[in-house]
């Protein structure tokens, strides 16, 4: 019945999608702004494919098996239907900030994530740009919400529900919204910060809906007239028509980082690190980059 339900979510939300890309396109192109590139639009559309067939799998291996066992073994039960949804909502939002935060801190979990923010565009169909492998290790930020008593169907719905969200803020077309929706809510002028590769914007905004968690751990910045956002990677990425590249450059990157000539504990860094971390001040880091900008 849940996963009927999902389904259902999902097939309700393809013509919003359609609706919503076709009015972006239409609109950008008449006003002359071009958002939108065939090659780039392509790249969004099979990586979501392939993303989603691995999301797939992995619900079947993980999400029945793992978190199915940790529901059986949870230690609180919400009788309360509104509260229930509500705390669902809540804890799976702070745990995708978490996850994201630590996809940006440490350069393993970036070479999966990089895929997303590796378009020089920003449009609608940027949100399905997705990070392939994130199915492999998402399910473990859901086990302490399953251990607090939320069924595993409930949470892969809530995700389907708050990813959806996610998606709609990919739009240069928003430019702010009330200031009270702004305070709480991730907003389309939030999410243009956390994929620029301007210095002062790298690490910012996480959050998936809700913005606050950004204000409560560090990671908040808003976006400045001053410094218009330029999208895309700090390093731009060569040969981006392959597919293969688009995916993989930075793991070819790591695997060139722990051959050099230097100790074990430098080579577990380049893997645990924060990406740009070097033993030799060759690439430095999203921190080192702003301390130099002071």
């Amino acid at each position: 019945m849940s996963l009927s339900r999902e389904m259902w979510f999902l097939l309700m939300s393809v013509p919003l999608y359609t609706v919503l890309i076709s009015a972006e396109i239409i609109l950008s192109n008449c006003k002359g702004n071009k958002y939108y590139t065939l090659k780039d639009t392509l790249q969004n559309v099979y990586l979501t494919i392939f993303n989603g067939s691995l999301d797939l799998f992995f619900r079947t291996l993980f999400y029945i098996s793992i978190l199915t066992w940790c529901y059986a073994h949870r230690v609180f039960y919400i009788d309360n239907i509104v509260l229930y949804w509500a705390l669902l909502f809540l804890l799976e939002d702070l745990a995708f900030y978490f996850e994201h935060r630590i996809d940006h801190y440490c350069r393993l979990f970036w070479a999966v994530h990089i895929t997303h923010h590796s378009s020089n565009e920003f449009n609608l169909t940027t949100g399905f740009r997705s990070s392939i492998f994130q199915p492999v290790y998402r399910f473990i930020y859901f086990i302490p919400i399953v251990l607090l008593g939320f069924h595993p169907l409930d949470i892969v719905f809530m995700y389907s529900v708050t990813q959806t969200y996610g998606i709609l803020v990919h739009t240069k077309y928003i430019n702010k919204l009330p200031r009270w929706f702004e305070a709480l809510f991730v907003s389309p002028s939030h999410h243009r910060v956390h994929h620029a590769s301007n210095i002062c914007y790298l690490d910012k905004n996480m959050g998936m809906c809700l913005i606050i968690w950004d204000k409560i751990f560090g990671t908040f910045q808003e976006e400045m007239e001053s410094d218009p956002v330029q999208y895309g990677l700090t390093k731009p990425l060569e040969n981006n028509s392959n597919p293969i590249n688009v995916i993989f450059h930075e793991w070819k990157s790591i695997g060139k980082d722990i051959r050099k000539k230097t100790s074990f504990i430098n080579r577990l860094s380049y893997i645990f690190m924060p990406p740009g971390w070097s033993h030799d001040g060759s690439s430095k880091t999203a921190r080192e980059l702003k301390k130099e900008l002071v």
